[in-house]
């Protein structure tokens, strides 16, 4: 291993509590994860060095530049959502915000900071399939550390709804919030706000994988969602026409402009 990632390595196991396993007599034993941690960072290593030689030099300096997104992302924080599943190219695209239940209300200076500052014309919620927020917030989750109880506070579905309908209502209601704090901006026509599912469980029953549009600035209709394009349109702010010139009365001159006094 490669030395100076020996204090690292030593430093994480230092201040991670070890995992625990029942030893044959029922009792609590510290399990080693250092082969896991280990593991880990020979493969951070290779993969980065792989995308480093699929990526000429060109690649990084227009990084480098700056950034100018197209969209904001609001995604769950579970391991199992990663944007390679509906983006091959999110470097520089896509200004993402993780939490745990793909919501606003607990990241909501992050997804400022994607509409206002980087003026980025989409924001876009993701909830996904088997999620464990809502399976919490549907359940009793009283137990859990204060932290964490006020991340789920935020998330107000029914509790009667199954696991991927509660992942819906979560995405429609994020989308419900997002359309009232930023009405200014969607109706400048500057902003769209989309909802979405990743089903990689295929609980919708329309293959493992499928990235699901469910709303489109309010609009669920899955017809209508077909045809985004036609959608879209028909969401565009009706220009304003400009107003006429007052017209004077036959042989009245038109009323001088009030004059104004310049200081020198």
């Amino acid at each position: 291993m490669n030395r100076l990632l020996l204090p690292l390595l030593f430093a994480l196991l230092a201040l991670t509590r070890p995992a625990c396993a029942l030893d044959a007599h029922g009792q609590e034993a510290a399990v080693d994860q250092s082969a896991v941690i280990v593991a880990f960072l020979n493969n951070l290593k290779a993969d980065n060095s792989v995308y480093m030689g699929t990526h000429k030099i060109e690649f990084f300096a227009a990084l480098s530049k700056g950034q100018t997104p197209v969209a904001t992302v609001v995604t769950c924080s579970d391991s199992r959502v990663q944007a390679n599943m509906f983006d091959r190219t999110p470097e520089g695209e896509l200004f993402t915000v993780r939490n745990i239940g793909n919501q606003m209300a607990t990241a909501e200076g992050s997804v400022e900071y994607g509409v206002h500052h980087l003026h980025t014309p989409v924001l876009l919620f993701i909830g996904h399939s088997r999620c464990g927020a809502i399976a919490a917030v549907s359940g009793n989750y009283s137990k859990e550390s204060v932290a964490i109880r006020r991340e789920l506070d935020t998330i107000t579905i029914s509790k009667d709804l199954n696991n991927i309908d509660g992942v819906k209502a979560n995405v429609h209601n994020q989308v419900t919030g997002a359309r009232l704090k930023f009405a200014e901006e969607i109706g400048a026509g500057q902003l769209v706000v989309i909802g979405a599912v990743m089903d990689f469980a295929d609980d919708l029953h329309q293959g493992a994988g499928k990235l699901h549009l469910i709303n489109i600035n309010g609009e669920t209709d899955p017809a209508k969602l077909e045809n985004a394009g036609a959608l879209l349109a028909k969401l565009k702010p009706k220009a304003v026409p400009e107003a006429a010139p007052k017209k004077t009365a036959p042989g009245k001159p038109a009323a001088a402009a009030p004059a104004t006094s310049a200081h020198h």
